[in-house]
């Protein structure tokens, strides 16, 4: 799977972590109906594994669902039998060898200049900058003075403006969480997320 272009296309990537299995499945297979291509269930999810087993299912293989909060080499192992075809970490571990490992391309999390030289020599395909908020779209252009061809990835207390903010600094792509997702996976209104997911696709086709 080509991720960076994937990134590049489309330019938003939708986190789901959820409280209740059902609800996040609901939302994950809500969001791609809604036209948000790529969707990271985090692992921390209630029955991680089956919500991306079942999405899976449903939305046939070439969807590109990810397992997010990848740290270790078995977390890693447990997404790809999980149908994962992407990681995404939280910074760089033994998740990000072992997905390597398995072919799976990892977006991998990073703050200091330090982290994105260690993250990016790790071979991932593109940098989490996390948490974004930390230092907002200033800080992401400060960064790509040093790293121009580094794909940044924001992630973080990502609303729509800040999502247009990033992608005007630099970022290939924003990871976007309960700005988008609200309470639908634990079991609130799916019709919202539709609105949401609106709103964040037309934000960052600006």
């Amino acid at each position: 799977m080509d991720l960076r272009g994937l990134l590049e296309q489309h330019r938003l990537v939708a986190i789901v972590r959820g409280r209740d299995a059902d609800a996040a499945t609901r939302s994950v297979v809500a969001l791609v109906e809604a036209g948000v291509p790529l969707v990271e269930v985090s692992l921390t999810t209630v029955g991680a594994e089956a919500v991306i087993e079942r999405a899976r299912a449903e939305l046939g293989p070439e969807v590109a669902l990810g397992a997010g909060t990848v740290c270790t080499a078995v977390d890693a192992m447990r997404a790809a039998e999980a149908g994962a075809t992407f990681v995404v970490t939280p910074g760089y571990g033994p998740g990000v060898d072992e997905a390597t490992r398995l072919g799976l391309p990892a977006l991998v999390g990073a703050l200091s200049p330090t982290e994105v030289i260690a993250a990016t020599g790790a071979g991932a395909t593109a940098v989490k900058l996390f948490p974004a908020s930390v230092g907002g779209p200033a800080y992401l252009k400060a960064l790509r003075d040093p790293f121009p061809d580094v794909s940044f990835v924001p992630v973080g207390g990502v609303d729509a403006e800040l999502a247009r903010g990033y992608l005007a600094a630099g970022a290939i792509a924003v990871g976007v969480g309960s700005p988008l997702l609200g309470d639908a996976p634990h079991g609130g209104d799916v019709a919202a997320l539709h609105e949401r997911a609106k709103r964040f696709l037309d934000a960052v086709a600006a």
